[in-house]
């Protein structure tokens, strides 16, 4: 039972990390263009098969 007296903190501490480097990642805008992404894996602009 002494373990859990580690073992929650430690899991607080990373869950906050998690947390804290999700809102970095939303205020950076890391997100801001998913339908870009979409659109330009269906482009044949970038080919990345070798030349015969």
């Amino acid at each position: 039972m002494e373990i859990l007296a580690i073992l929650i903190p430690v899991s607080l501490l990373l869950g906050g990390i998690g947390l804290a480097a999700f809102f970095w990642a939303m205020r950076t805008k890391q997100f801001d263009d998913p339908d870009g992404d979409a659109q330009r894996i269906l482009t044949k602009d970038w080919d990345d098969r070798p030349k015969p």
